[in-house]
């Protein structure tokens, strides 16, 4: 299929509201020009279906970055926390250009155009798209949560188990700063084979007690076989990058690229933080 007639087939038969759909078409039109160079830029044309995560970052930088970076390149965590710390509005727009183009590209593995869709997580800032303090999920939005959680699989990410068990682990209330400093030495395995664990406070003092519901016990066990080799000396329970822990913003990254392929999250205001899901938790309880 051709990737406009794509984006033409995906938005004419989605669910996104009128205005959603004008804005996620502009953003996806303006990628796939950069691609075709409709919009001029220096480099060698890029095929939409086959490219690299680098390509979607030199297409930001091109287009939307470029003046607010100055000289600074365009290479990672430290420009994107540069752009959140100094431009918080410039980083929201380009974290919903990933949303965008994460909808897209969950639409062509839907259509069978390309077979996984791309991981674009670390291009996300992860910076809360909403100002407020966080508004719990409604019971309908909570239930989709759950669907997207168990959806999120081998073809939206390399390390989906790890991506599954941030997202349940906030469910249970843990906040995005402690699940960062969970321990893999203050988790224990319980005789119904659920799992416990202590989430340390910021002084590193092993604090709360978290039993964890089966749902998290289960995300947990299956991501245990398959976590990164951490590197010497780091104990942190969920492992990024060169085998260090992940770092505070990936937890709001991760929800910002899970919520990404359903309407019903992505397009929800305020906007599905991290922070939001840790609030609502996994059942209907009193607001307190």
């Amino acid at each position: 299929m051709d990737p406009r007639a794509l984006l033409d087939t995906w938005l004419a038969t989605g669910t996104l509201r009128p205005s959603t759909q004008a804005a996620y078409r502009q953003e996806v039109t303006s990628w796939l020009d950069w691609c075709d160079h409709t919009w001029p830029h220096p480099g060698p044309y890029v095929d939409p279906y086959h490219f690299g995560i680098e390509h979607v970052a030199a297409w930001s930088y091109d287009r939307y970055l470029k003046d607010c970076l100055g000289n600074r390149p365009f290479d990672g965590p430290a420009a994107l926390a540069y752009i959140a710390g100094q431009f918080p509005h410039i980083a929201k727009s380009h974290d919903r250009r990933i949303t965008a183009l994460t909808g897209y590209y969950t639409a062509a593995v839907d259509h069978r155009v390309i077979a996984i869709a791309p991981d674009l997580t670390e291009l996300r800032s992860g910076l809360d798209r909403d100002d407020t303090p966080p508004k719990r999920l409604n019971p309908s939005e909570r239930a989709t949560l759950f669907a997207a959680i168990g959806g999120w699989g081998p073809t939206n990410a390399r390390h989906y188990l790890r991506d599954r068990l941030i997202a349940y682990l906030l469910l249970e209330g843990l906040r995005p700063g402690e699940i960062v400093r969970l321990d893999i030495r203050h988790v224990y395995e319980l005789a119904d084979y659920t799992y416990e664990l202590r989430a340390p406070d910021d002084f590193e003092n092993v604090g709360k007690k978290f039993v964890l519901e089966p749902l998290t016990s289960a995300a947990l066990k299956a991501y245990l076989p398959k976590r990164i080799r951490p590197a010497d000396g780091v104990h942190a329970l969920i492992i990024g990058q060169g085998g260090q822990p992940i770092v505070r913003e990936y937890p709001n990254k991760i929800v910002q690229q899970i919520c990404a392929t359903y309407p019903i999250l992505a397009q929800r205001q305020p906007p599905v933080t991290a922070d939001t899901i840790a609030h609502t938790g996994y059942w209907d309880t009193s607001a307190g």
